[in-house]
């Protein structure tokens, strides 16, 4: 073999171990950048996007919060000192329930949570006398995001006597029922029967078909 031969079969070798070599290259970077790239992507539609925000004291500015691990601080007045806080239990961004200490007292006047788990706070409990118990209850039961009934225990003997309703959600009472002597059973119920926002008949156990009657400012009631 003469010496152009060997100088053909080594610059074939080198030219054959160039092309392996960025074959393997190629092959290795798709696969790990294919691979990072689907981590990636299942990484990111993990991440929830909702974000939520509070006006506790309702004056129209969102307040501050400092949020960790489902559980948000929610500080109303600028003070530093949280009033309620807010607990996401599913992780889905969107808080289940939502404590209120409005007076800052160290004691929580108010109870609200999401009963159905419908991504709404539809049942509000409230301790309105600031004994420590709720005698106060309140229900969005159609998930509207109107309260449409209202349980009082006006008595303090742990049973709702006074019941408010809104029953075709136009803000406006429709019936109050009263439970007097705590048998469980109403004793006297107020209606507006022709849903002109004026409670117009009286049912009594006296008077179970319903009475009406003027009131000196000219509201039937």
């Amino acid at each position: 073999m003469s010496e152009y031969d060997e100088a053909a079969v080594e610059e074939d070798v080198t030219a054959e171990d160039y092309t392996a070599e960025e074959e393997t290259y190629t092959d290795e970077a798709t696969t790990d950048y294919t691979a990072e790239e689907d981590l990636y992507a299942e990484d990111d539609t993990s991440v929830s996007t909702v974000t939520e925000t509070f006006d506790v004291d309702g004056d129209g500015y969102q307040d501050e919060t400092i949020s960790s691990d489902g559980v948000t601080l929610i500080d109303s007045d600028g003070d530093g000192d949280a009033e309620a806080m807010a607990v996401d239990y599913d992780g889905d961004g969107i808080s289940d329930e939502l404590s209120v200490d409005a007076d800052g007292d160290g004691i929580i006047e108010s109870f609200a949570s999401d009963t159905n788990d419908d991504g709404m706070l539809d049942t509000y409990e409230s301790d309105t006398d600031g004994d420590g118990v709720t005698d106060q209850v309140s229900v969005d039961s159609n998930s509207d995001g109107y309260i449409d009934s209202v349980a009082t225990d006006s008595n303090n003997d742990g049973y709702a006597d006074v019941v408010a309703t809104d029953y075709n959600a136009d803000g406006l009472v429709d019936e109050i029922s009263v439970d007097s002597d705590a048998d469980g059973i109403a004793d006297t119920v107020l209606s507006d029967t022709n849903e002109d926002g004026f409670l117009d008949t009286t049912y009594t156990e006296a008077v179970p078909e319903g009475d009406s009657f003027q009131s000196q400012t000219g509201q039937v009631i």
